[in-house]
């Protein structure tokens, strides 16, 4: 059977420090490789538009699953590899995808595994172990929800399956970088969690920051990742700390 041809996505923004690995395990690969850059002013989009297959489209960003769901329905192809820069498609994927695209007939939708890295080292537990992403679907069928954080494929009434090739994920470039994307996360996720939050007490403060601790260190194994799960934990309890302290901040300047 003729393989079937191969859409390949990306969004981004200020990835001057990662595209390019990313591309590179996609070179040669789709006819059809769209990027949409959110006005980057690091050089990413320089870089972008100087890279032989690359199909330029820049927008102002509304959002992760705005900006998304606007990129899948430029698509020219059937099915889509949706990547972001941070992502590295192992050669196993590659070819287990090659495979999928010549069988006679596909699911609408995959999930991809993906190994965590992070300050340098592989991430085996601190809840990072499982992670999993939609990626790999069908154009006309998949569609991302409206979250502002941690946003994903509406999966109701489209058949999943599972691959068993891998993405490697270089989420955070360093400290810093994790620290900025907790805060703007937080914010976010702040939004996301409003109508679900009458009122901001010490139980959303206090209790729910030392849970998720807990449960990333403790129950998720983070003491286990040494120095780096410890780091972890703390910083996503900070983030559960943030998206309340947001809300009640939001709440109050609105009230003033």
């Amino acid at each position: 059977m003729i393989p079937r041809p191969l859409s390949i996505i990306y969004t981004t923004f200020n990835e001057i420090d990662i595209i390019r690995r990313s591309l590179d395990s996609v070179a040669g690969w789709s006819d059809d490789l769209v990027v949409v850059d959110s006005f980057s002013t690091d050089g990413t989009a320089e870089l972008l538009a100087a890279t032989p297959g690359v199909r330029l489209e820049q927008r102002a960003y509304a959002g992760p699953s705005d900006q998304k769901n606007w990129a899948i329905a430029r698509a020219r192809h059937e099915y889509i590899l949706l990547l972001d820069a941070d992502e590295i498609v192992t050669p196993a994927l590659r070819e287990e995808i090659d495979r999928l695209l010549t069988a006679p007939e596909l699911l609408d939708a995959y999930w991809i595994g993906r190994d965590n890295h992070f300050m340098g080292r592989r991430i085996y537990h601190s809840g990072w172990a499982g992670d999993k992403v939609v990626r790999f679907f069908h154009r006309d069928r998949a569609r991302y929800n409206s979250k502002q954080v941690h946003e994903e494929i509406e999966l109701a009434g489209l058949r999943v399956g599972k691959l068993q090739g891998r993405l490697l994920h270089y989420t955070f470039k360093d400290l810093d970088h994790f620290l900025d994307k907790t805060r703007r996360y937080a914010r976010w996720s702040a939004r996301d969690h409003a109508d679900r939050t009458p009122r901001v007490g010490l139980f959303h403060l206090l209790v729910k920051p030392v849970y998720r601790f807990c449960k990333h260190y403790l129950l998720q194994g983070g003491f286990r990742d040494g120095r780096e799960g410890l780091i972890i934990s703390t910083v996503l309890a900070y983030g559960v700390f943030l998206r309340y302290a947001y809300l009640l901040a939001s709440r109050r300047k609105s009230a003033s």
